[in-house]
């Protein structure tokens, strides 16, 4: 058997530990769900009166701003990913847990990956769940057969490049305080900072400029055009490009802290 068909082995193996953790805690997908329907509810019911006016008018509660702030609650649901498997990797590492993998004859780096694939599993079950409830509230999507794949595959390339900037956060992290407020910046700060909410025309100028040239709002831009049915434009080239980029260093640097970790 070669390397790589171990490394996809043993990675295997370490994606159904993670899943079986996740079967035991089921609060951690709970956790990924109340959040983002906690947002969709505030700033739908609550603010909407108020958020609409920068959307070309419209009544509160409007289905058109509707339309416009689900995309955002998903890509928000993909980033809070990042939380809990921050966390996870931490919890294996100040357990010891990493350094007792490391005796054994396995893959380096399947236990890193088996916690980014577990968080993209994850991350498509509250997605579906944010998407069910977004129905029931009135969303109205206008994405055929081919829109929705295409929503789908670019969902999980993002979810996994934001589950790699993860793992490292989780391992430089010397607490699961620590690891979970290094995670928020990705979780809840740049979702903010992005077209998740409002338009980014209605921001000051410089403001305007970190939110248009973020990788959040290009990911983001993406996604609701192919289920608003708009142009998507140059969008899902950056998307897919910053996307890929983040995975790459991501895991170059995952594989980086793992590796000079002393062994116990």
């Amino acid at each position: 058997m070669s390397s790589f068909s171990y490394a996809l082995r043993d990675s295997a193996t370490m994606l159904r530990r993670n899943l079986r953790h996740a079967m035991r805690n089921p609060f951690v997908t709970v956790g990924t769900i109340m959040t983002p329907v906690f947002m969709l509810v505030l700033f739908f019911y609550v603010l909407g009166g108020s958020i609409v006016g920068g959307l070309n008018g419209g009544a509160k509660g409007s289905t058109e701003y509707l339309n416009y702030l689900v995309p955002g609650i998903i890509l928000m649901t993909a980033a809070l990913g990042a939380e809990f498997t921050a966390l996870g990797v931490n919890s294996d590492r100040t357990e010891n847990i990493i350094s007792r993998f490391r005796t054994m004859a396995i893959s380096r780096g399947s236990l890193l990956t088996g916690h980014a694939l577990a968080n993209v599993i994850q991350t498509l079950i509250s997605v579906t769940c944010i998407i069910v409830i977004s129905l029931l509230m009135g969303f109205r999507p206008n994405a055929g057969l081919v829109e929705w794949l295409e929503f789908a595959g670019l969902l999980v390339l993002f979810a996994l490049a934001i589950a790699w900037l993860a793992v490292p956060l989780g391992l430089i992290a010397k607490t699961p305080s620590g690891a979970n407020s290094l995670s928020l910046i990705i979780g809840m700060l740049l979702p903010f900072f992005s077209s998740a909410f409002v338009k980014p025309e209605t921001m000051p100028d410089w403001l305007r400029w970190f939110v248009e040239n973020q990788p959040f709002t290009s990911v983001l831009e993406t996604l609701r055009s192919l289920l608003t049915g708009t142009p998507v434009g140059n969008n899902w080239i950056y998307a897919i490009g910053w996307s890929v980029g983040l995975i790459i260093v991501g895991y170059i640097w995952a594989r980086w802290v793992y590796n000079r970790e002393p062994s116990h």
